[in-house]
């Protein structure tokens, strides 16, 4: 018998991703995968799944599940609200298991935006070139090419549970007290120098436009040179800093188009994506330029951070003791700001 995951209650927005389906961009289809990919990897090493895995990802959501046909171990890491195993508070970041005809309640989380919750073996879909990733703009990949739905039955894969310990992990900051880092260009030299200089010294609010395809955001209209606002459209990547003619930027994320005819003035470096990812509209971003080479650094620093994240892992021995490795995720940010100090 099949076991399944069936999704009782949703308010939010759920959808299935894994590593994505990079290589396709000259097709016109971005790759698609998680909004906080550091959140993404803690949950799946959590229960043990390899990097890249299938999982849950929710955004503001709250929701309820129970297995049907047999347990299933989970874990959920990154924007975590009140999570509840029939009732009793289940810590987050550390895995668990859930017991046939047990229910798991998620509560939206009190801080960030988007969590993961891994499902131990994974989820039963057939990829679509190569990836069960949701690309909802393209209808492909996810639970039928759409998003999760209120009453979803999700079948798992791989075995159930077989008596291992649980283990934790030091809950993932979202490190949202320091400016986020980019790197200026390819079209820097299409905005004036007053232009470049508001956008690296104003403070911007995230709009209620934001989404998985891009966020916008509110403030001081950043200058365009003689030029003007249009150019021929190039190719996009995850973190490109797009100013139309409003002046406001728009930070483009893992579901944006793969070109445009707007001047991109920066490129977020990547290991500072999560960082525009968990923020709410309403909430703050400032921008800090770096030079290639420290982010090159901090992309480096990043990957191995992610790398170690199964030697971080610690046994927990019950549901109120969470017995916690060296703090991964500070260490991390601690060598990523050295970096961009340096």
């Amino acid at each position: 018998m099949s076991r399944i995951l069936h999704l009782l209650r949703l308010s939010g927005a759920a959808s299935i991703q894994d590593g994505g389906r990079p290589g396709y961009l000259r097709d016109g289809l971005s790759a698609s995968g998680p909004m906080d990919r550091l959140a993404h990897e803690a949950a799946n090493r959590l229960v043990g799944n390899p990097p890249g895995a299938a999982a849950i990802e929710w955004g503001l959501a709250a929701a309820t599940l129970r297995v049907e046909g047999g347990p299933v171990r989970l874990a959920l890491a990154g924007a975590c609200g009140p999570l509840l195993l029939d009732g009793e508070p289940v810590a987050d970041h550390r895995s668990f298991v859930l017991r046939e005809g047990a229910e798991l309640t998620l509560g939206r989380p009190r801080t960030g935006v988007f969590a993961t919750l891994a499902i131990a073996g994974g989820l039963a879909l057939r990829p679509v070139l190569g990836s069960v990733a949701l690309h909802r703009r393209a209808g492909i990949g996810g639970r039928d090419g759409g998003p999760l739905q209120e009453g979803d039955r999700l079948t798992l894969a791989g075995p159930a549970p077989a008596g291992e310990a649980d283990v934790g992990l030091d809950p993932v900051p979202l490190e949202s007290d320091r400016p986020v880092r980019v790197v200026l260009g390819p079209q820097d030299d299409h905005f004036t120098q007053e232009g470049v200089a508001t956008f690296l010294t104003a403070t911007y609010t995230v709009s209620g436009q934001a989404d998985r395809m891009g966020y916008q955001f509110d403030g001081p209209a950043i200058a365009h040179g003689a030029g003007g606002f249009n150019i021929v459209s190039d190719a996009t990547a995850m973190g490109s800093v797009q100013v139309p003619g409003s002046g406001r930027p728009i930070v483009l994320m893992a579901d944006r188009q793969t070109t445009g005819g707007y001047p991109k003035i920066a490129t977020v470096i990547s290991a500072d994506l999560r960082r525009i990812a968990q923020r709410r509209p309403g909430e703050t971003v400032r921008f800090e330029a770096i030079d290639l080479a420290a982010a090159r650094r901090c992309a480096q620093a990043r990957a191995a951070a992610l790398d170690a994240l199964p030697g971080h892992l610690c046994p927990v021995a019950g549901e109120a003791e969470r017995l916690m490795a060296a703090n991964l995720a500070g260490a991390a940010v601690d060598a990523l700001g050295d970096d961009a100090a340096s």
